[in-house]
This record gives C-alpha cells, structure tokens and sequence, in this order.
C-alpha cells in the first residue's frame, strides 16, 4: 500500500470527471494499477491448487490495495466523502450475501454433526450398487440435493461416497467426480439457495424465487447429456461390499424441517414483505438456537430413557454409542463455516466494486451489451466463468445493470452456473473435489470430458432460449 502510494505522488493530476459525477480512473495510472494489482490477486487464486495458498489471502489484500487507491485519489481531489459512501455501498451488499450463506453453511453444518449426510453416504455403501447405478444416482443426487444445500456440499458428500465404495479404481472415480461436479452445478443452478450467484441475482430483485424453476429444464439438459456419454464407458461390475453403520443423531430430522421452515421465511419476506431475505434466514437462525437450546437442556433425561431401553433389548453396541453423545451448540456450528469462501467472496467483491466505481464496469458493459447481442455476450460469459470464478462474473455484470430482458438475466445465471463445469477449476465444487480426491480426480482427467460437457452447455442454452422464449423482449 505504501508503494501504491509513493507512486501515486509521481503522477499528482487528478483525473476528470465521469458521467455519473464520480472520477474517471479508467484511463489514469491509478486505474491501471488497480486493474494490475486485481489481475495478479486472481492469477494466485487461479494458482491455489499449485500454490497450497487459501484463495482469500490474495483477493482481501487487493481489495485493500484498490480501495485504499479509490480514497487516496478522492482525498486529493477534495471528494472523500464520495470515496466513503460508495465503499459503504458495496459493503452493504456483501454483507447481506454474507449473512444470508452465513446462516446457510450453519444449518448445513448442523445437519452434518447430526449425522444426516453420513447416513445418507452409509445407506448407499449398503446397497451394493454396480458402479453404473453408482455413477447415475450420485450423479441424480447431486442434481437434487445442490439445490437445498448449495453445490459445493453436495458435491464433496457425493465423492465421498465415491472414494469409499470405489477406493482404487482410479479411472471410475474421475469419471463419477466429473459427473458429479456437472450435476451439482448444473442443480444449484434453479435455485436461489444452489450457488452464490444464484443467490446474488435473487437479492438484487432481478429474478423473484418461482422465476428460477424455468431453468429446471435447461440445466436438467446441461447435465443429461454429459452423463449418458460418459456412462457408456463404464464397466458394469459392482465393487466390493462395504459394511458402514451411521445412525441419525437425536434432533436431526426436526434440524432439517427447521431448514426448510427457514427457507420459507426467507421467501416470505422477498415476496410478501419486500424485505431483503436476509431477515428471513437471520430470523431462521433463531429457529436453531432455540432448537439447540432444547436439545442440550433435555439431554440429560433423553440419554436415560435410551440407556433403559438399549440395556433392557441388550443392545451393547448403541448403549456404547451414547457415550459419545455430546451436547449441541449451534456456535460450534457458525465456527465451523466455510470462513475462506466468505473472506474470499468478501474480497472479490470489493475488488469488483472498487474497479466499478473507478468506471470499468461502465466500459465492459458498453463493450458486451452495446456491441454486443446480450445473448453472445452472455454465453460467452459463462465460457469465462470456467475460468475465472463465477462470483466476480455474476457481480460485475449485476454491477453493470446492463439493460436486458428478464430472459437475458436468466440466461446469464444459467451460463454462470453451468459454465464453470467445462473446467475443474472453474467452480468451487471442482476444485473442492481435486483437493478430496487428489490423485484420482485431476485437471487433466476433467478436461478430457470438456468436449462433452460443452455439448452439455450449447444444449441447456438452446433448451432455455427455445423453453423461455417468451421471457425474451425487445431488450438486448
């Protein structure tokens, strides 16, 4: 930051003013250092696999950088208090998104500690599937699953199932983790709750939450066709059996009902109130405090009725399993968020913001939905997204407010979704997956499948422009 600044005292003439009564940075040394210093921030995040360096260190450092740039320029100029609310603006938005997937990984965590996915995992290995069953009902779960409980969590309990009922077979589990990452993406990508860009575009108001089921169809179809190719590559063999005994903690059904009831209320604010869901899921977070305060106050008499029952039916074996029943703390549950992912999404957009606020995104979006047809220039923005992440994609052209028709925004959530699919680190659930199966899961083994997968994506955008046509109008 010290550098930044010693250079900008190299270069003291103030910038002029663009349209909107805020300074024009996109053509000055400020604008160009900041746009530098965000293209290096994101080159190490592209680098994490490599590196073994969180994602978050480098875009909470830009973010820094550029803003402290922002209010060195507007300090000179005799503009801070322009500099100071804008930064607050876009505070303000993420800390909403944050708040709202804050109470969402709790809830997910929750579920976790009581055992819920393990079960789930646990009735798989018993059945004894042949890996081409395996390969279709993972993949079916994904699909069904991410849009409840986001696609990075879904994905990581499908190939968890995988490794275990798989262990060895290299070239099975790379196919299913490919599978996987499609399914989960192409799931949460109907649903406000199945990615963060989907959610993005919900709290904008840009799609209302019914609206997002007319992408069921084209995502249904991003993710068809890629399975039933790689699926005729399968060996229809069954691996060996797995005995694994999970049983659901007390509690754990009536944590799930309360998910969904906070969900609910979440809807009910945005629709019915016009309030920012947020309020919803924060006042949902209540729903489990409550809920956890009964569990731990009503322990010690549910462990005795157990103890009388198990001892009486001479169960040893789950009367040696209450033993390591321990009270339920919904803190313990917040600490264990996916903090990275939150600074990380923290970091990008106050990044993108900074840079919009410079005038950049006022340039891009000229570029893409002036020149451009917003249908190209949506595509190919999802083509970008599986390489740089979706999160400053979806941001940037929300921050763009391009003028589109309602079918555009939900072509440009569909591509954003779907598109990080084509390559492993396009989205958090592929990378999430190399780290959970290294080894078996690669960059190289997923991009073998590309051709496929991209196949997949022209055919969900097809199926949407065809499906929701009526959605398009005369805008873009």
């Amino acid at each position: 930051m010290l550098a930044c600044i010693a250079l900008l005292t190299l270069f003291p003439t103030l910038p002029a003013f663009a349209a909107t009564g805020g300074l024009d940075l996109t053509t000055s040394f400020v604008g160009f250092l900041a746009v530098a210093v965000f293209v290096l921030a994101y080159a190490l995040v592209m680098a994490e696999e490599k590196l073994h360096m969180r994602k978050s260190k480098p875009v909470l450092v830009a973010a820094g950088i550029i803003w402290g740039l922002i209010g060195w320029v507007y300090v000179k100029a005799g503009m801070p208090s322009e500099s100071e609310h804008a930064f607050r603006e876009t505070l303000l938005e993420f800390s909403e998104l944050m708040l709202f997937l804050l109470v969402a990984m709790t809830y997910i965590n929750a579920m976790e500690e009581r055992n819920v996915f393990d079960a789930l995992r646990s009735w798989m290995v018993r059945k004894g599937f042949s890996y081409r069953m395996l390969f279709w009902l993972t993949g079916v779960l994904a699909f069904v699953i991410s849009p409840i409980a986001d696609n990075l969590t879904t994905a990581l309990l499908m190939c968890a199932v995988i490794t275990k009922v798989a262990e060895g077979d290299k070239r099975f589990i790379n196919l299913a983790c490919v599978n996987i990452v499609v399914a989960a993406n192409a799931g949460g990508a109907f649903s406000p709750f199945g990615d963060i860009t989907t959610l993005m575009v919900w709290q904008a108001g840009l799609v209302h939450f019914q609206e997002f089921f007319a992408l069921l169809v084209p995502s249904l179809v991003n993710f068809l066709i890629p399975a039933l190719v790689m699926s005729c590559f399968i060996q229809n063999r069954k691996p060996a059996g797995v005995e694994e005994d999970i049983w659901l903690k007390r509690g754990a059904r009536r944590i799930i009902c309360l998910f969904f009831l906070t969900v609910a209320t979440a809807v009910a604010c945005h629709t019915l109130l016009h309030l920012p869901p947020v309020l919803g899921m924060m006042t949902g977070l209540g729903y489990l405090q409550f809920f956890g305060y009964y569990l731990r106050q009503s322990l010690p008499r549910s462990l005795e009725r157990k103890r009388s029952r198990y001892t009486q039916r001479g169960d040893w074996k789950k009367l040696e399993q209450l033993g390591s029943v321990v009270p339920f703390d919904v803190f313990n549950r917040v600490a264990r968020a996916e903090w990275d992912t939150l600074l990380f999404f923290y970091g990008v957009v106050m990044c993108v913001g900074g840079l919009g606020f410079m005038g950049y995104l006022g340039l891009l979006s000229d570029v893409l939905y002036t020149q451009w047809h917003a249908t190209w220039a949506n595509v190919a923005l999802g083509v970008v997204s599986a390489v740089v992440d979706n999160i400053p994609v979806m941001f940037a052209v929300i921050s763009m407010e391009p003028e589109m028709s309602h079918g555009h925004w939900l072509l440009i959530t569909l591509t954003a979704g779907v598109g990080g699919s084509l390559l492993s680190i396009g989205s958090a659930a592929g990378v999430a997956l190399m780290g959970q199966a290294r080894g078996n899961y690669t960059f190289m083994g997923h991009l073998r499948w590309t051709p496929v997968i991209a196949l997949g994506y022209i055919a969900s955008v097809m199926a949407h422009l065809w499906i929701n046509a009526d959605t398009f109008t005369v805008f873009g």
